[in-house]
């Protein structure tokens, strides 16, 4: 029993991971963890404003589901599969493959941003504004809190990737370089993979709900 304790004791104590965990991947696990808390916040604030709002616009009259949502989102899922290549490769200390992979998913996460752009360029030129609606929408009245809701929760989402892609960006070149380990492209990894995740989300309540 003393000695359980002493062991503990000098785990919780500095100079080693308490949970086996390299520091920077728990980091990045409890990073996830608050990240995952804020998404949730927004989405349940979107679903109570969605509950409470009574009348709430039809998504197909405003977003091109099947050309552009559609596409994107399956992009984005396709990026998390070469992801998770990158990583294996990693592990069996492939260079070549970690920075092939990489850079696939980087590209997926560039076309992700740019058919994003062109949503959000559609949907202003329709009227959509951060406060409001300018102008009559075909559907009728459109509650100010519709496109509101959707600049911020893809907003902040499209941050995500967009800070994903430069963060695979660095990564892919230190790979090219020869400086990668496996535990530093799991850790990116793992970011990716929330944000696709997350994404999954916001597809299924603000596009298909």
């Amino acid at each position: 029993m003393a000695r359980e304790q002493e062991r503990m004791a000098t785990a919780w104590g500095g100079g080693e991971s308490p949970f086996a965990v390299p520091w920077p991947k728990l980091m990045m696990w409890l990073f996830l963890l608050s990240d995952a808390l804020t998404f949730a916040a927004l989405l349940s604030g979107y679903a109570a404003m969605r509950l409470t709002a009574g009348a709430w616009p039809r998504q197909a009259d405003f977003f091109n589901i099947n050309f552009v949502v559609g596409p994107m989102t399956f992009i984005l899922i396709c990026s998390s599969a070469t992801m998770a290549v990158a990583v294996g490769a990693a592990r069996r200390g492939d260079r070549a493959l970690v920075v092939r992979f990489l850079g696939l998913t980087i590209l997926g996460g560039l076309m992700f941003l740019g058919m994003q752009v062109f949503e959000w360029t559609s949907f202003i030129r329709e009227g959509a504004r951060l406060t409001g609606w300018v102008g009559q929408a075909e559907g009728g009245p459109v509650p100010p809190m519709f496109p509101a809701t959707f600049f911020v929760i893809t907003g902040f989402h499209g941050g995500h990737v967009t800070s994903g892609v430069i963060y695979l960006i660095i990564k892919a070149l230190q790979a090219a370089r020869g400086r990668f380990s496996a535990d530093m492209v799991e850790i990116a990894g793992l970011y990716w993979h929330f944000v696709d995740l997350v994404w999954v989300f916001i597809f299924t309540l603000l596009y298909l709900l």
